[in-house]
């Protein structure tokens, strides 16, 4: 198996929507995409699936060795060989994959974060770092356009705080400030044990409020000139500000018992119209 097979079957077992937009990209883009994708749910698993923190953090400096292989041009895992090929061509900066390794280990020393500036950080380097990089990948022309890709990253990371409130309540895990809780008189117990109270419903249609401000400001700060390469990004927008639409319309409260998803067709179809506008 080549190393970008290697990445293909991890992007194709994934089911993640953002692999949804990858089939507009040319060729090289798309397996640029597709190592980098490989790449975060490599880092994202060890968090995940690795119950032994200690474990877990050795793993994860393995990574932060590997970035470091991979930019002396000695890359030994799979990923890291398939990034080998589009580090340069793309620009693609050590620091910013150093930033998303940095953003998981954040997962194994927090499950609670105290105010929005802290989340604000977490967000940062799990989701905006990764939108820089496949803003690079797509290529842009303004240095507003990656702007646009930080403020994008923070609103998906937003939308899945949102959508995933109490799957993470299951782990024992509150990505809401515990300081915006207070201000809507949620306590860590209702979050917990996954009530649908109208202090909940208010909590989470306020942080759909500041998720879609930072869509407004990602497309407002999108120049022209790079709106039809950074196409892929915008479907993703689409489909994600649609699912937190739908999380709104059915009650917000909700998501503290049941994942709301949008169907496989439904993302199509609204790929498809993004691309047909476009």
């Amino acid at each position: 198996m080549t190393p970008q097979q290697y990445c293909q079957q991890i992007t194709a077992k994934s089911g993640s929507s953002f692999t949804l937009s990858f089939a507009i990209l040319t060729p090289a883009k798309r397996d640029a995409m597709t190592a980098l994708y490989a790449f975060c749910r490599e880092v994202d698993d060890i968090v995940d699936e690795c119950t032994d923190l200690s474990v877990a953090q050795v793993k994860l400096n393995w990574w932060r060795d590997e970035i470091s292989n991979l930019y002396q041009g000695k890359p030994i895992h799979p990923v890291t060989r398939a990034l080998q090929e589009v580090i340069h061509p793309y620009n693609l900066a050590e620091e910013h994959f150093r930033e998303i390794i940095d953003g998981m280990e954040m997962d194994l020393n927090f499950n609670r974060y105290a105010d929005f500036k802290q989340l604000q950080l977490y967000c940062y380097r799990v989701a905006s770092v990764v939108g820089i990089l496949s803003a690079s990948i797509f290529g842009f022309t303004h240095r507003n356009t990656l702007k646009y890709a930080h403020d994008l990253g923070m609103a998906f990371q937003l939308t899945n705080i949102i959508r995933d409130v109490g799957e993470d309540a299951r782990r024992n895990r509150i990505y809401l400030p515990l300081e915006t809780l207070a201000q809507f008189n949620v306590t860590e117990d209702d979050i917990l044990n996954y009530r649908e109270t109208p202090q909940i419903k208010a909590l989470l249609e306020a942080q759909i409020e500041l998720a879609e401000s930072y869509y407004d400001r990602a497309l407002n700060a999108l120049p022209d000139e790079d709106r039809k390469s950074q196409l892929a990004g915008l479907i993703m927008t689409g489909v994600y500000r649609t699912l937190l639409r739908e999380i709104k319309a059915d009650g917000a409260e909700k998501v503290m018992n049941a994942r709301i998803s949008l169907g496989h067709l439904r993302k199509l179809w609204l790929a498809f119209k993004i691309w047909l506008r476009r």
